[in-house]
């Protein structure tokens, strides 16, 4: 399986915003992407830092991934939050288990 985790810290003024859209955007991806198999938003315990979200998402492979960010859904997400986030890093990972 291919994962992908992401890191994100929002400008303070969007978190709502940016939640909302990627609520939208992590239930597209489960229904219309057969390769995208899990899509997990994760935000600090207890509200520590509301402004950082980390997403974590498995995908069949290399392709399915692709296939994600060449999407229409994912391209206009993009757009609509890229002057919502202050940071963002990217990590991919193979999983080994299970």
């Amino acid at each position: 399986m291919f994962v992908v985790a992401v890191d994100f810290r929002i400008r303070p003024a969007h978190v709502s915003d940016f939640m909302e859209a990627m609520r939208v955007q992590a239930e597209t991806s489960l229904r219309e992407e057969p390769g995208c198999r899990q899509f997990d938003i994760c935000a600090p315990v207890g509200g520590a830092a509301p402004d950082r979200v980390f997403l974590y998402e498995v995908y069949d492979d290399r392709a399915a991934f692709d296939a994600h960010l060449a999407s229409a859904h994912f391209r206009a997400f993009d757009r609509q939050v890229a002057p919502w986030v202050a940071e963002k890093s990217v990590a991919i990972h193979e999983r080994l288990w299970p």
